[in-house]
């Protein structure tokens, strides 16, 4: 019990550090402010959720079709594995964008540019 004393006591000090910035927050909320914001988290999350899902499918139905390529035309398959590997580079960057979409929309300060 004693050795896990010393990391959660760490743990705790490092939690309280990084919420510090917390204390400073103003507490003023306006209201149609946080109707857009809460708007933009679902949007966000929407982006994302679809993207990341329309990726996995895609990744999954590119490898599949790789896989019976290399099976029925063994010699061809350095051109497939190419090929198979730059468009799951494609694919996931198309994810990536969509990340920074929804980071974008989530950091957005809203009703600042009214």
């Amino acid at each position: 019990m004693k050795k896990y004393i010393k990391p959660f006591g760490v743990l705790l000090f490092f939690l309280a550090l990084a919420s510090t910035p917390l204390l400073a927050q103003d507490t003023t909320l306006d209201t149609s402010r946080f109707k857009l914001y809460m708007l933009s988290l679902i949007v966000g999350g929407a982006i994302i959720t679809i993207a990341s899902a329309a990726g996995a499918y895609c990744q999954a139905k590119a490898i599949s079709s790789a896989c019976e390529g290399i099976s029925r035309n063994p010699g061809s398959a350095p051109t497939i594995r190419f090929l198979l590997i730059f468009g799951l580079v494609l694919i996931e960057t198309l994810v990536i964008y969509a990340l920074l979409i929804s980071i974008i929309i989530l950091m957005g300060k809203w009703g600042s540019y009214a």
